[in-house]
C-alpha cells in the first residue's frame, strides 16, 4: 500500500515576500508599537515643552508625569493625539521605502562606474550607500510626517487641553484660525531631526553588527542568536541616532506647539527655524536643555524595537502560511 503523503507542507521562511506584504507587516508592527509606547511620547513632549531649567516637566520625572496625567486628566490622556501618528504610519513607511529604494539605486550608479571599470569594494560601497540612502530617506519621510506632527504636538501640549477636543477638532481649528500654512510649522526642523537620526543610526549599525558577530564567533553565547544581535545592534544604533537628533526634536516640538494666529494672536513667535532655535534654547536654558525628553525617547527604543521585530516576523509568518502563495 502506497505511503500516505502529508497534506501539510513546510513553509519556506527564507523566501522573501513581495514588497506589498512586507510593507503591510511593517505597517501593522509600526502601529502596534505606537499604541504600546505612546505614553512615553506624551511624557517626552511635556519634558521638551518645559522651558524652565529643569530637565523634566513641572510635574516631575517620567513616572511622576504619568501618574499626574492619570490622576488629574484621566487614562485617556495618555493617548491624547495618537490618531495623527497612526494615520501617517502607512504613508510614512511607504515614502521611506520608496525614497530609500530610489536613493540606493542612484548612489549605486554613482559608486559603481561600469563605464570606467572602477568600483569600490562591495562591503565599503554597501555601507556608504546604506548610510547616505538612509539619510535621504529619513529627510524625505519628514516631508510627510511634519503636518501630522503639528496636530500631535498641539494635542499633547498640556497648555492646550481645553483648546482642542480631539485630533480632528485640532485639525479643523488650526486650518480655520491659522491657515493651511500652519501645517508646515517645524518642517525644516523635522527634516533636520530625521536626517540626524538616520545618519547616527546607519553611521554605526554596520560596525556594531560586525562587532556582535565577532563576539558570537568567539563563543559568546549571549549574542549567538541572530535575532538578539539584530535587536542589540538596533538599540545601540537607535541610542546614537537619538543622541544626534534630540536637540532638533526639542526645537521642532516648540516650533509646532506655537499658534501662529487666533488664540495666541498677540504672543511672540519665539522659535521659527532649527538652528536659531538651538541657539535660543542654549542661551535661555543651557546646553543640556537640548536633551530634554532624551530619557523617554531612549526608553522607547528597546521595548519598541522588540515589538517591531516580533510583530513584523509574526505577521510575515501568518502571511506565508495563510495568504501568500
Amino acid at each position: 500500500m502506497a505511503e500516505r503523503t502529508s497534506k501539510t507542507t513546510a513553509v519556506d521562511t527564507s523566501r522573501p515576500l513581495p514588497f506589498p506584504w512586507q510593507f503591510t507587516a511593517g505597517a501593522v508592527a509600526g502601529i502596534l508599537e505606537i499604541v504600546c509606547m505612546y505614553p512615553l511620547d506624551i511624557v517626552k513632549t511635556r519634558f521638551q515643552l518645559n522651558s524652565s531649567k529643569s530637565s523634566s516637566s513641572p510635574t516631575g520625572g517620567i513616572w511622576s508625569t504619568l501618574q499626574h496625567i492619570v490622576r488629574q486628566e484621566g487614562w485617556s490622556h495618555l493617548y491624547r493625539g495618537i490618531l495623527a501618528p497612526i494615520m501617517v504610519e502607512a504613508p510614512k513607511r511607504a515614502t521611506k521605502f520608496a525614497a530609500n529604494d530610489f536613493y540606493t539605486k542612484q548612489l549605486q550608479g554613482l559608486f559603481f562606474r561600469s563605464d570606467t571599470g572602477q568600483q569600490q569594494p562591495a562591503a565599503a560601497m554597501q555601507q556608504k550607500v546604506a548610510v547616505l540612502a538612509g539619510i535621504g530617506a529619513g529627510m524625505s519621510e519628514a516631508l510627510v510626517v511634519a503636518s501630522f506632527d503639528v496636530v500631535k504636538i498641539r494635542m499633547q501640549d498640556p497648555t492646550k487641553l481645553g483648546v482642542y477636543r480631539s485630533s480632528f477638532h485640532c485639525f479643523q481649528e488650526i486650518l480655520a484660525r491659522e491657515g493651511v500654512g500652519a501645517f508646515t510649522q517645524g518642517l525644516e526642523a523635522t527634516i533636520w531631526r530625521h536626517g540626524a537620526w538616520n545618519g547616527g543610526y546607519f553611521g554605526v549599525i554596520f560596525a556594531v553588527k560586525d562587532w556582535l558577530t565577532d563576539l558570537a564567533q568567539s563563543g559568546q553565547t549571549a549574542v549567538a542568536n541572530p535575532t538578539v544581535r539584530n535587536l542589540l545592534a538596533g538599540t545601540i544604533g537607535g541610542i546614537v541616532g537619538t543622541v544626534c537628533n534630540t536637540p532638533f526634536d526639542v526645537v521642532k516640538t516648540r516650533i509646532q506647539s506655537q499658534q501662529l494666529r487666533g488664540i495666541d494672536a498677540h504672543a511672540t513667535i519665539k522659535y521659527r527655524y532649527a538652528l536659531p532655535g538651538l541657539v535660543t534654547v542654549v542661551r535661555d536654558e543651557g546646553f543640556f536643555a537640548l536633551y530634554k525628553g532624551f530619557l523617554p525617547k531612549v526608553l522607547r527604543l528597546g521595548p519598541g524595537g522588540g515589538i517591531l521585530l516580533v510583530v513584523f516576523e509574526a505577521v510575515l509568518s501568518f502571511i506565508r502560511k495563510n495568504v501568500a502563495v
